[in-house]
């Protein structure tokens, strides 16, 4: 059973019962993202982050030259390079790709981010993110079929080998839909997707694939790329999707149970 699983990276999220649950599987793929550390490192350089609300309030990281520098040094860098080794201290072979690597994801630019600022919607100049269109399955089979675990995270690379940002919960989607995933895990650092942002315990435990778009009204900020990412992945034959908590007791295991939000 192949399983796709991303792991949140911003604040509230933790990776260690994550990495134990995964590293007694036979065949996983480990997506992360790292808002907290590219935050961090971005306001240690003098780059602070910059978020912007599509017209769809989609919240989305301003990904501008200086800005993707950054998402750089700190995912494909910092962040991968611990989540390798807290593979390798559960007894785990693990190899940490970017999407640039052997083009193991491929994106378009997008023609233009657009924002909502003051009741306008307006063009963001300079930005560098994309759209991922292929996956490079041969190359995830080699290291899968090896037994060695992929650990992959943004950036992509154009056909024209430009690096651009992409959403780490839609690259995951990507994945899971490539490699025929009987599942794809989506980790953060809320129990799912929640009636009320204020109770924790008001979790909707299960949304059919019909009701995707009455869902993503209810969602706020980036919970709303979480659903797109489901969206994307049962439209693309994936079985199940659970949105779940990273920080639970056995969090793959009890996501595979059902526990958190069932999408399918």
């Amino acid at each position: 059973m192949t399983v796709v699983v991303k792991v949140g990276g911003a604040t509230g999220n933790t990776v260690e019962g994550v990495l134990a649950d995964l590293a007694s599987r036979p065949e996983f793929v480990l997506v992360h993202g790292g808002s907290a550390e590219v935050d961090r490192l971005g306001a240690a350089l003098g780059r602070p982050s910059e978020y912007y609300t599509s017209p769809s309030g989609v919240v989305s990281r301003r990904s501008d030259p200086a800005h993707l520098e950054v998402v750089v040094l700190a995912l494909a860098g910092k962040v991968q390079t611990e989540l390798v080794a807290g593979l390798a201290r559960h007894g785990r072979v693990a190899v940490g790709l970017s999407g640039v690597d052997g083009g193991l994801l491929r994106a378009q630019p997008k023609a233009g981010a657009r924002a909502r600022i003051d009741g306008r919607v307006v063009r963001l100049a300079d930005d560098r993110s994309g759209r991922i269109e292929s996956v490079n399955v041969p190359l995830l089979r080699l290291l899968l079929d090896a037994g060695i675990a992929p650990v992959v995270g943004p950036p992509a690379v154009t056909p024209s080998g430009e690096i651009v940002n992409v959403d780490a919960d839609r690259a995951a989607a990507c994945i899971a839909v490539a490699l025929g995933a009987e599942a794809l895990l989506l980790l953060t650092n809320v129990p799912g997707l929640l009636r009320d942002l204020r109770d924790p315990a008001s979790v909707i435990p299960w949304v059919p694939r019909a009701d995707v778009e009455a869902a993503l009204a209810l969602a706020e900020g980036r919970m709303r790329k979480k659903l797109l990412a489901a969206r994307e992945a049962v439209e693309g034959g994936v079985r199940t999707v659970v949105i779940g908590p990273s920080g639970a007791p056995h969090p793959v295991e009890s996501a595979l149970r059902g526990e958190g939000t069932v999408i399918e």
